[in-house]
C-alpha cells in the first residue's frame, strides 16, 4: 500500500493500465486500416521541395473537395506565404487505398494515376521528358484516360488555354466531365500543379505547343515558339524546354501554327521528336492532313468561334450531327466563361440523346 501511494508509481501504474486497455481494443476491434499499404513521407523533406510557382492558386477553394491525396508539388504545409519556409519536422503518414485508385474532386472515383508514372519518364537537359517504357508501351497510351466504347456515336471536346487564369482553370477542371479533355499553356505558373488537380478530377492532359502563325511576329506566341524555318536543332531544343514543363500529358497540341504546320521540313521534325517520346498529336483542325506516323486526331470544327452562347451551343449541336453520320466528332473549344457554361450544360444531357462523350484520345488512329 505505501508503495502504491508513491505518486511516480501511481503514475506509472495508470499509464500502464492505459496501454493494456488500449492493446485490449484494438485486439477486440481491429485496426480497420491493418492491411492498407502505407507511405512515411517527411515534412521537412515536403516542405523543401520544389513546389511549382502558383502552387496555392491549383488549389480548391476552401470546402470545394480536395483530392484524397497531396501531389509532391503541394507540400503538406498550412498558412505559409512560401511553402520552403518553416519547415515542420515529422512525417506524414498516408495510407493507400488497396486498390491503388484515388477519388477525385468530384467524388466519381474517375482519378487518374498521379505522374510521372514510373518508366515513363527521362531526363532531359531541361528537366523530366517523357520516355518510352522499357516493355515498349509510350505515354500516350499511359497517360490517357481509359475508355470503353458502348456503341453509341462518341463526342470528344477539348477546352485549351487553361493554366494562366486561375478562375476559369478551377472551373474548367471541376465543372467539366472528366471525359473532357484539358489542354494546358507550358508557360502557365504552377503548371505541374493544375495538371496533378486536372488528372485527379479524372481529365486527361495535352501540352499545347506554340507554333510560328503566318502574321509573326505580330501575332507572338512567346519565347520557345517552334519556328517554320527553324533548325531541326534548334526545333529540338525548344520542344525539350516545353516537354519538361510537366508530365502527366498524353500529347501536344498546336497554338497557332498557321505557317508552322504548312511547312513540311518543320512538321517532319516535330513528328519525329513526338514519336521519340511516345506522344500524340492532337490538333484543332489546321492540320487535318499532317501525318507524321503518329497516334493522331483533328478537331472537326471550332466550338466558339463566335463568343455567343446559341452560337456555341449550335456548334456542339453540330458535334452530334457529324457524330451520328460518321460515328465521332472532335470540337475544340478555348476556356472562356461562356464556353465553359455552354459545354457543361450540353455535356450534361448527352448521354440522354443518344450519344457518348468521350476523352479525345479515344478517337486517335496511327497516321
Amino acid at each position: 500500500m505505501a508503495a502504491l501511494m508513491n505518486p511516480y508509481v501511481g503514475a506509472a501504474a495508470a499509464a500502464g493500465f492505459l496501454l493494456v486497455s488500449a492493446f485490449g481494443l484494438i485486439a477486440l476491434t481491429g485496426d480497420p486500416k491493418a492491411g492498407a499499404p502505407v507511405v512515411r513521407l517527411s515534412l521537412a523533406k515536403i516542405a523543401d521541395s520544389t513546389a511549382p510557382p502558383g502552387w496555392r492558386d491549383a488549389l480548391p477553394p476552401a470546402g470545394g473537395g480536395q483530392p484524397t491525396f497531396d501531389s509532391v508539388t503541394v507540400p503538406l504545409v498550412s498558412g505559409q506565404d512560401s511553402p520552403t519556409a518553416s519547415a515542420p519536422s515529422g512525417t506524414a503518414i498516408i495510407t493507400i487505398p488497396p486498390d491503388g485508385r484515388v477519388d477525385s474532386p468530384q467524388g466519381d472515383g474517375a482519378a487518374l494515376p498521379p505522374a510521372p508514372i514510373a518508366g515513363f519518364v527521362a531526363q532531359g537537359p531541361s528537366g523530366p521528358l517523357p520516355a518510352i517504357a522499357a516493355d515498349g508501351r509510350t505515354p500516350a497510351q499511359a497517360y490517357a484516360r481509359p475508355f470503353v466504347a458502348n456503341g453509341k456515336p462518341r463526342v470528344a471536346l477539348i477546352i485549351g488555354g487553361l493554366g494562366l487564369n486561375a478562375k476559369t482553370t478551377r472551373e474548367a477542371i471541376s465543372a467539366l466531365p472528366p471525359e473532357v479533355t484539358l489542354s494546358f499553356v507550358p508557360y502557365a505558373d504552377g503548371l505541374q500543379g493544375w495538371i496533378d488537380m486536372a488528372r485527379a478530377a479524372g481529365h486527361e492532359v495535352l501540352l499545347e505547343a506554340p507554333m510560328e502563325p503566318k502574321d509573326y511576329p505580330d501575332n507572338d506566341p512567346g519565347p520557345y515558339t517552334l519556328m517554320a524555318q527553324g533548325s531541326p536543332d534548334e526545333t529540338l531544343r525548344r520542344l525539350d524546354w516545353i516537354l519538361s514543363r510537366a508530365s502527366g500529358y498524353f500529347g501536344l497540341t498546336n497554338y497557332l501554327g498557321s505557317k508552322y504546320l504548312q511547312t513540311p521540313t518543320a512538321v517532319q521534325a516535330f513528328a519525329a521528336a513526338l514519336r521519340q517520346r511516345g506522344l500524340a498529336f492532337v490538333d484543332d483542325g489546321s492540320a487535318a492532313k499532317v501525318s507524321g506516323g503518329l497516334p493522331r486526331a483533328s478537331a472537326d470544327r471550332i466550338v466558339d468561334d463566335s463568343l455567343d452562347g446559341p452560337a456555341i451551343d449550335a456548334q456542339l449541336t453540330a458535334l452530334e450531327t457529324q457524330a451520328t453520320r460518321s460515328g465521332a466528332a472532335l470540337g475544340s473549344g478555348f476556356a472562356y466563361p461562356v464556353t465553359l457554361a455552354e459545354a457543361e450544360r450540353w455535356a450534361a444531357g448527352l448521354a440522354d440523346r443518344g450519344y457518348q462523350l468521350a476523352p479525345a484520345s479515344a478517337l486517335m488512329t496511327n497516321r
